[in-house]
């Protein structure tokens, strides 16, 4: 079963500047079944919502609210995604989840992965 990992979560300012890791592992025959990689993001009391994703090809999506702000990019080789977070502002405050959509090889009984998810807070 593929596993995601989220890191680089923290504490920042207003205004300031994190930057997400989401690093996957599996077998070989496992890790070539995620095609879409996605930040998600869930606030206290609200529901998990997506905050940007980015295809095996590089095409990438963003939610409006991170447009211009946010940049996502991976490394197909190295497994790995991150999320560069600019001009942080308090209401992106949440837990920030890593995503691997692994629904290709749904029929040979694989799993799309969740992280643990990591705590962004940012402060006013």
């Amino acid at each position: 079963q593929v596993q995601v990992v989220e890191s680089g979560g923290g504490l920042v300012q207003a205004g300031g500047s994190l930057r997400l890791s989401c690093a996957a592992s599996g077998t070989s025959g496992e890790t070539i079944c995620i095609s879409t990689m996605s930040w998600y993001r869930q606030a206290p009391g609200k529901e998990r919502e997506l905050v940007a994703s980015i295809t095996g090809g590089g095409i990438t999506d963003y939610a409006d609210s991170v447009k211009g702000r946010f940049d996502i990019s991976r490394d197909n080789r190295r497994l790995t995604m991150w999320l560069q977070m600019n001009d942080l502002k308090p209401e992106d405050t949440a837990v920030y989840y890593c995503f691997a959509d692994l629904s290709r090889c749904a029929r040979l009984g694989f799993a799309d992965s969740w992280g643990q998810g990591t705590q962004v807070t940012v402060s006013s």
